[in-house]
């Protein structure tokens, strides 16, 4: 049965794609380097800061130590934080909090599985008043890897269990929301069921990807759902 969804962050809860496009470029000025805007999409999208850096540099024949990298992530948080703490409001995506709603009155446990920076998820979180609904936050701080990799999503479900022993979660009793080609990967090698929904690809891509795909996170049938975990229905779309 369906015990927990976990989303991830940029591109499902928060619309900040753009943003981060945008301060990565600004990063590799300040190096002196030059940015390529079609490098985005192929380098970085779905994966963490820290991994979409380190390419970046290692392409234009940068190499860096540690440290040097995370100097580079912690910086880009700061500009992060000071681009949102400037708007009127935290651009997110129609439909989420009818989502959340949704999944509450299932009595589903609900994590975020990402490679932002914890403090950047913590602030939106907060700024939305969603940080109460979520028992769980695995950020790109708590693991050396990136999306397609799966530990985010496996190390999601130890911590839930340690959390709540009697929830006795596992991975192939959740589900994962993901929107990026990565992130789908990596739901699906943790042995997760996953929505793709269509923010950062059209829908026909995220329909041969997941499980399921929606264009936007209100399309999503959560009761549907809830039957093919009970074994009720068939899956839209095949692993």
């Amino acid at each position: 049965m369906l015990k927990a969804v976990l989303f991830d962050f940029n591109g499902v809860i928060i619309n900040d794609e753009p943003l981060h496009e945008k301060l990565l470029a600004q990063i590799l000025v300040e190096e002196n380097l030059r940015a390529n805007p079609d490098e985005f999409r192929e380098v970085c999208l779905g994966r963490s800061d820290r991994a979409c850096l380190h390419d970046l540099l290692l392409r234009r024949g940068r190499v860096v130590s540690d440290e040097y990298l995370t100097g580079l992530v912690a910086r880009k948080s700061r500009y992060y934080q000071q681009q949102l703490e400037a708007l009127e409001a935290v651009p997110t995506y129609p439909g989420l909090t009818d989502l959340i709603f949704k999944i509450r009155v299932a009595n589903l446990t609900m994590a975020v599985v990402s490679g932002a920076v914890r403090a950047e998820i913590e602030w939106v979180l907060n700024s939305l008043n969603l940080a109460q609904y979520f028992s769980v936050i695995v950020a790109g701080d708590d693991i050396t890897t990136s999306k397609p990799d799966p530990a985010g999503y496996l190390l999601a479900v130890d911590r839930l269990n340690q959390q709540n022993p009697g929830l006795a979660l596992r991975p192939e009793e959740c589900l994962v929301i993901e929107d990026t080609f990565a992130g789908i990967e990596a739901g699906k090698r943790a042995g997760m069921k996953v929505v793709g929904v269509a923010n950062s690809y059209p829908y026909h891509m995220m329909q041969r990807q997941s499980n399921w795909a929606v264009d936007y996170l209100s399309e999503l049938e959560l009761d549907r759902v809830l039957q093919v975990f009970l074994g009720r229905e068939k899956p839209e779309v095949k692993d």
